[in-house]
């Protein structure tokens, strides 16, 4: 009797904790859109229920099927973020192409189990338990729990919790998917992809305040395509959409990660450069200029145009530490290319 009593406690115990887990879950849902804060709260919550050291939430590339590390934990020291599974990969990978859970008392039992990750984290995996986040009819990735032989072993009781859990994550996911894609749609040009003006008003502040703060160079480039308006008129404004689409193509193409570009009005461009000299900067911008006037675009017969542009620089500290300044000052040495030879780069 105390036996049955005692059993019965834990399973209360376990229920318990359970839901607890589950309420906490929902209000991190709740609490905030962020992919990264909810994915944390919502795994750490998940290794204390059923006591795994090691786990991992790893989302699907829908380019290559592959599945990338977003979160990983493990005894070891090794970061496995980013680290990428071919599609159908070990345990994971097979979770992730078929959309069934898996569990495993001993991977010596299965023909699915892959030893690179524990070669990575010098681990010895024993029991796994590994199971789909699904959404309508995608699999966004998987959730894997990993023990080794020192750990209990996962059994039948923990599998219904974590695919609770993972519809919970799968959610997350989605939302923070539809978030990425507001905020993105807010900021940036939708015909070049690259940031619309009044985040780039934004962000100028921001870095010309970062330049003063550690002494840092920063230089602003800004360009204007030369008789765009020849362009529209006789080929299209069609044609002219898609030859801006183009020009942000190449802009991004030049442009480091941390350089911040703009499509500022009509045919008009900004490029903001962080810890970068003026010198710097007029062989980006004429690297860019060059590659634009060699750049087949095409109008709709088939035939090709060749476009040229005139860019102006100007750079903090050597000419402002104003925002506002930088922006007209290198505008202005771009209307003076304008009024003269065009397609030439001219430093304030």
């Amino acid at each position: 009797m105390l036996d049955t009593d005692r059993k019965l406690l834990l399973e209360l115990q376990r229920r318990n904790d359970e839901l607890a887990t589950l309420v906490e879950i929902g209000k991190a849902l709740t609490s905030t859109l962020a992919r990264e804060e909810v994915l944390n709260v919502i795994m750490e919550k998940v290794s204390l229920l059923l006591r795994s050291k090691t786990w991992s939430l790893l989302l699907t590339d829908e380019a290559t099927g592959d599945l990338i590390f977003e979160i990983a934990v493990s005894a070891g020291k090794t970061d496995l973020k980013g680290v990428r599974l071919a599609r159908g990969e070990g345990v994971a990978g097979r979770v992730a192409t078929s959309g069934e859970p898996l569990l495993i008392s001993n991977i010596q039992d299965t023909p699915y189990f892959s030893a690179r990750v524990d070669q990575i984290t010098s681990q010895k995996s024993r029991s796994i338990l590994c199971v789909p986040l699904k959404n309508r009819n995608r699999i966004l990735g998987v959730i894997e729990l990993v023990n080794d032989s020192d750990e209990r072993i996962f059994d039948e009781t923990d599998l219904p919790i974590l695919t609770t859990i993972a519809d919970y994550v799968a959610i997350a996911i989605e939302n923070s998917q539809y978030f990425e894609k507001i905020n993105e749609l807010i900021i940036t040009d939708d015909l070049t992809g690259l940031y619309n003006s009044r985040h780039f008003n934004e962000l100028i502040i921001y870095e010309t305040e970062r330049a003063k703060r550690y002494d840092s160079p920063l230089s602003l480039v800004f360009f204007d395509l030369d008789y765009f308006k020849q362009v529209n008129d006789i080929h299209g404004h069609l044609v002219g959409s898609r030859i801006l689409t183009e020009i942000g193509e190449l802009v991004k193409s030049h442009t480091r990660k941390v350089n911040l570009a703009a499509r500022y009005g009509g045919d008009e461009f900004v490029i903001l450069l962080p810890s970068t000299d003026k010198k710097s900067a007029v062989i980006m911008a004429q690297s860019l200029l060059d590659t634009i006037h060699s750049h087949d675009f095409k109008a709709d017969n088939g035939s090709t145009l060749q476009l040229t542009a005139s860019f102006g620089i100007a750079s903090i500290p050597e000419d402002t530490v104003d925002p506002k300044e930088l922006i007209f000052m290198a505008d202005k040495a771009m209307y003076r290319v304008k009024e003269t030879t065009r397609n030439a780069v001219l430093a304030n």
